[in-house]
C-alpha cells in the first residue's frame, strides 16, 4: 500500500517551480512567469502542431524559424533541445539578467 505524502506547496521542485521566459520563447508559450514542466508541454504542443519531428527518427526535431529563434536552426535532439531551451528560462528573481 503506497504511503501518504504531504506536499510542501511553500518550496516546490524545479519541474513545479515557476520561471519567467525570454521573450523568444514567450511567441511559442505565452507570457510567463510558468512552471518549467508547463513550458516542456507547451513546447510538445508546439512541436507537434507544426510537425517539426523528424520523419525519420521522432526523437529529432528540426525547427521552424519561430523554435529557431529559440534552439537554434539545426536539426537537433529532443536533449539537446531542452538544453538549449533551458538558456531561455530565469528563475524570476533573476529576470533583469537577460
Amino acid at each position: 500500500m503506497a504511503k501518504h505524502v504531504d506536499v510542501d506547496d511553500t518550496n516546490p521542485d524545479a519541474v513545479h517551480q515557476e520561471v519567467d521566459v525570454s521573450p523568444e520563447l514567450e511567441t511559442i508559450t505565452g507570457k510567463g512567469p510558468m512552471a518549467r514542466g508547463e513550458i516542456t508541454s507547451k513546447l510538445w504542443d508546439y512541436i507537434r502542431k507544426h510537425d517539426l519531428q523528424s520523419k525519420d527518427d521522432g526523437r529529432n526535431i528540426e525547427p521552424d524559424d519561430t523554435l529557431a529563434a529559440v534552439v537554434g536552426k539545426k536539426t537537433l535532439t529532443m536533449f539537446e533541445m531542452t538544453a538549449a531551451v533551458n538558456k531561455h528560462i530565469r528563475a524570476p528573481e533573476k529576470a533583469g539578467d537577460r
